[in-house]
């Protein structure tokens, strides 16, 4: 009426019966606890209903009563039912130490690249962090998990097992074959947080090595070149190449070292 008939709001009133103080009015509830409240509730239980929901916000002690925890519920549709999200178990940020002596630790990361035939294939990176000895570099177009166990079974008897294994949350890594391999084998996993790549620096190091000296510097035909040249990169890597971190020695300069050192000592 006040609009299209442009009649005074106080004329509009009386025509309706309205109290005008009833037209003024403005709720001062504040509903954004109660929402917040649903939300969580909603995202740790998406299929409990409205019953489950007051019951569990009475029993924390908060003052709402239903019919007003139902009209906020009906207002953020949460009636309706939805597709729960499957979610990772929080990580816990761990610090990044070197080992005193090998196989306490070993990081593994997944790299990818292409054929000269637009074929894809995934490089499956091993290293020691005690010494960044390359423990493996693994060439193949598909890496499921139980490829990964095979791989880690081979490695197991000419090299030993580690105590834990650092990686990230890669559906190989969390797969239920591998996780019964490492319990199986008595293997810590250390997941980083996700989108923490720095948390696993010693392979995120190791993998730029790789990509540099080879990934980025050759154009392969199969997959056997990669295996070829990676299993060549990877020897000349663990014999020569020097790493700051163990006083300027390679990989196996600094394992014979430190074997003359314990030599002395006993």
């Amino acid at each position: 009426m006040v609009e299209q008939h442009l009649v005074s709001i106080e004329r509009a009133c009386r025509v309706v019966s309205l109290a005008r103080s009833l037209w003024y009015y403005q709720s001062i509830k504040d509903d954004a606890p109660l929402i917040e409240a649903l939300s969580e509730l909603a995202e740790q239980l998406p299929h409990r209903g409205i019953d489950t929901y007051y019951g569990r916000l009475k029993a924390r002690g908060h003052p709402w009563g239903r019919k007003r925890v139902l009209r906020v519920y009906r207002q953020m549709n949460l009636q309706h039912r939805r597709k729960r999200k499957r979610r990772l178990p929080s990580r816990i940020k761990e610090p990044l130490t070197q080992p005193v002596t090998q196989n306490v630790t070993w990081s593994m990361d997944f790299m990818h690249d292409v054929l000269m035939d637009s074929r894809k294939f995934r490089v499956l990176n091993i290293i020691d962090d005690y010494n960044r000895e390359a423990v493996a570099v693994e060439a193949s177009h598909g890496f499921p998990a139980e490829r990964v166990v095979r791989l880690m079974d081979r490695i197991k008897l000419f090299r030993g097992k580690p105590s834990c294994i650092r990686v990230d949350n890669g559906t190989e890594f969390t797969s239920k074959a591998f996780t019964l391999w490492c319990k199986e084998n008595n293997i810590e996993i250390k997941y980083i947080q996700p989108g923490k790549p720095t948390q696993n620096a010693y392979i995120e190091r190791f993998n730029r090595l790789y990509r540099e000296d080879i990934l980025d510097a050759y154009l392969f035909e199969s997959i056997r070149e990669v295996k070829r040249l990676s299993e060549e990169w990877r020897m000349d890597y663990n014999k020569y190449h020097p790493h700051k971190s163990l006083m300027g020695l390679s990989h196996l300069r600094f394992k014979e070292e430190h074997l003359n050192i314990q030599t002395m000592k006993e």
